[in-house]
């Protein structure tokens, strides 16, 4: 599997344990998200474009460091 980032598709995202946590643990309720089908084709750092702000890049950046840990 390819490393996982910011520029990963969000369905793959949420698709693979480890990396929805760490997306809830800095994204709160992004997995259960009523809209969050419609986000789920394009990379997590374009969703956070049309997020109106609710994903900040502060976030990106943590959750990239993170989901780089995952090798």
């Amino acid at each position: 599997m390819s490393s996982l980032s910011i520029n990963s598709n969000l369905g793959d995202l949420l698709d693979n344990d480890a990396s929805k946590t760490i997306l809830e643990k800095y994204l709160p309720g992004i997995s259960t998200h009523p809209q969050i089908a419609m986000g789920r084709g394009f990379p997590l750092k374009v969703v956070a474009n049309f997020s109106g702000g609710l994903i900040t890049n502060e976030a990106l950046e943590k959750v990239d460091a993170d989901l780089k840990t995952l090798g």
